[in-house]
């Protein structure tokens, strides 16, 4: 076991990618330890019949899940059981390998406990990620499928991008994302418009039974998120993930001028924009909330506001895998505080 707190001095000397991609070699050794992993399981793994619920097919054992970005290769999925997640979402994966934008592209706004990314869908394409999902799956956890569509594929063929990862890879997923709401792939937020969504759910819900849900930028206007999230679930969605990156380089004092924002400075507006989506679509759809979310208190916020899961990714890099555990041990203390005996009872107990 080690303690986070003394090894983040070092990794924050490191820059932020390296310290990504030493902290993945550290994930991946682990699994070749068994007491080593077994260890972190039996330490970070947070299970209580008040956080147990069924969606998607599945068993999510708790409510916490690792947020597309992190594990983009599908390398890490065993590692992110021992960190104590309840599910992974793999990706953002694209049809052929791609190197993604020149480094620098990730950087720390550690006064704003935020960070700014402007990878652009580095991963090694769908022939060498299909084999790994295939060696895992089912895994014990469940696993999502972020897909999206290649930096050179046009608007015109970027539907093809997305039917193609959807019919290889649904076999070895419990649901797959189209995610249209990155900022760092030229034009791909361009297709978070009514005529695409239409057309993409229409072809992708011919090819697969497994849930298909749509992840949506949190840089529109209130009425626009919950008309393309309400279209979407017309179209055949079976969920929401809210939200992604935002580019309001307002939020901390010295942005770059590229990529997306994550973090303590995205907390209020992704949930403004989750909450707006709620209003309208709790129970008529699967939620899932992520962004900015650091705390039990505000997993319970969203929680309450409609969320069924939630995710996150910059927190484990200011707070390490502690934060997993407190927020899980977290809900139970609120879950039974206020009285509920099943984490579904509180699931949109705000919208009631």
């Amino acid at each position: 076991m080690f303690d986070y707190e003394s090894l983040k001095p070092w990794f924050f000397k490191l820059q932020p990618e390296s310290a990504h991609t030493l902290v993945g070699l550290g994930l991946r050794a682990a699994n070749y330890c068994p007491p080593l992993f077994n260890g972190m399981i039996a330490k970070n793994f947070v299970t209580h019949p008040i956080l147990k619920q069924e969606l998607f097919g599945r068993t999510f054992l708790n409510p916490v899940g690792l947020a597309a970005g992190f594990d983009k290769n599908a390398t890490m999925i065993e590692g992110t059981l021992a960190m104590g997640f309840g599910f992974t979402e793999i990706g953002t994966l694209t049809p052929k390998p791609q190197e993604g934008n020149p480094r620098p592209r990730l950087w720390r706004h550690i006064e704003e406990e935020s960070i700014q990314n402007a990878m652009g869908f580095n991963n090694d394409g769908l022939f060498r990620i299909n084999h790994r999902l295939k060696n895992i799956y089912p895994f014990s956890t469940p696993i999502g499928v972020n897909i999206g569509k290649n930096k050179t594929t046009t608007e015109e063929n970027a539907i093809k991008d997305y039917t193609t990862l959807i019919k290889a890879l649904h076999p070895y997923a419990d649901y797959m994302v189209i995610n249209i709401s990155s900022p760092n792939t030229p034009g791909l937020r361009d297709l978070q418009n009514e005529t695409f969504i239409h057309d993409l759910f229409t072809a992708a819900k011919a090819l697969t039974d497994k849930p298909i849900l749509l992840k949506i930028a949190p840089d529109m206007s209130e009425d626009q998120a919950v008309a393309l999230c309400s279209h979407a679930v017309a179209c055949g969605a079976d969920g929401i993930i809210a939200t992604n990156t935002t580019i309001d380089y307002s939020l901390v004092s010295e942005p770059e001028d590229i990529g997306g924002l994550s973090g303590e400075v995205l907390r209020e507006r992704s949930f403004y924009i989750f909450d707006a989506i709620a209003r309208e679509l709790y129970g008529k759809t699967t939620l899932i909330s992520v962004g900015g979310i650091a705390s039990p208190e505000e997993a319970y916020r969203r929680i309450r506001a409609g969320a069924s899961l939630v995710q996150l990714y910059t927190s484990l890099i200011y707070k390490g895998p502690e934060v997993i555990e407190e927020i899980n041990h977290g809900l139970i203390d609120l879950l039974e505080r206020d009285g509920f005996t099943s984490i579904t009872e509180a699931i949109g107990a705000d919208r009631v």
